[in-house]
């Protein structure tokens, strides 16, 4: 079959469920495992595909079009300089959180040797992409889910490089026993931010993303005042703390950092030019 009659007819299917371009050729190339670029020079010199293959792009479409994530589909997510794996349990890691990342790395790359968590790490992106990047601290990935817990030691295990620690339970006693003799260097986390009142419009979101991973209180914020109270506590002097909330949460957070008696909480743009990652840090 011809890759340019499976785009058409992606684009036809996609586009029913509400998927518009670019979306088809995104998924297209994904079920292939091509380019979009290596892709569109094939529809453009007429290339076909085996019947094995034009199967596969036609199922990966259907389940798409029913707005199942595209990562869920194909088992893997790119995030940073990793890739993870991820499904059902697990919140697929976003682009967008690179950023967090980059901004807390850059912080944090000549302080002290130390202790790094990731609080509620999920599949682990985070924590395994801060080992990589600081590879003189010790990285512990914290996570409470019993469903994220297998995709969080599956990547861990698959990411020995980046020598992180997994470690299953509530992240308060978890961590608290983690710093035990070790400084506490940073706290990295995209928690649960989104008030119980607000519903996702995005069904991938929605119907696929772990409700204890969207989640957080009325206002969103309940889990980070807990790591921010945590974080004012128990830092070492000139530690820094980084969270990934909505585009309205930030000036909030940044008074709650500096009620806590956090210094400098500075709120940052992701991808889109939204506010949506603040750091602070303590003092000493």
């Amino acid at each position: 079959m011809r890759i340019d009659d499976l785009l058409r007819a992606a684009t036809v299917t996609l586009g029913r469920a509400g998927l518009a371009a670019p979306e088809p050729a995104i998924v297209v190339a994904a079920a292939l495992g091509r380019g979009r670029g290596d892709l569109e020079l094939d529809r453009l010199l007429g290339r076909t595909v085996c019947d094995d293959d034009a199967n596969r792009v036609r199922e990966v479409v259907r389940r798409r079009a029913r707005r199942e994530p595209l990562q869920h589909i194909l088992g893997v997510a790119p995030f940073d300089q990793v890739e993870v794996a991820v499904g059902p349990g697990a919140f697929v890691p976003r682009p967008e959180t690179e950023v967090l990342v980059a901004a807390a790395a850059d912080r944090l790359v000549d302080a002290e040797a130390g202790l790094v968590a990731d609080v509620g790490s999920g599949t682990g992106a985070i924590a395994i992409s801060l080992g990589l990047r600081l590879p003189r601290m010790r990285v512990v990935a914290l996570e409470a889910s019993a469903h994220a817990w297998p995709w969080l030691r599956r990547n861990v295990a698959a990411n020995a490089s980046a020598k992180v620690a997994a470690r299953f339970g509530d992240w308060l006693p978890q961590l608290r026993a983690a710093a035990t003799g070790e400084p506490l260097r940073g706290i990295v986390s995209n928690p649960p931010y989104v008030p119980l009142r607000e519903v996702p419009r995005d069904p991938e979101v929605r119907m696929f993303d772990p409700e204890p991973a969207l989640y957080s209180g009325g206002d969103g914020l309940d889990e980070i005042r807990r790591i921010i109270v945590f974080a004012a506590e128990a830092l070492e002097p000139g530690g820094l703390v980084a969270l990934e909330h909505t585009e309205e949460q930030g000036a909030e957070i940044r008074n709650l950092a500096r009620a806590a008696g956090l210094d400098s909480p500075e709120t940052i743009v992701d991808l889109a030019g939204r506010e949506r990652h603040t750091l602070a840090t303590r003092g000493g």
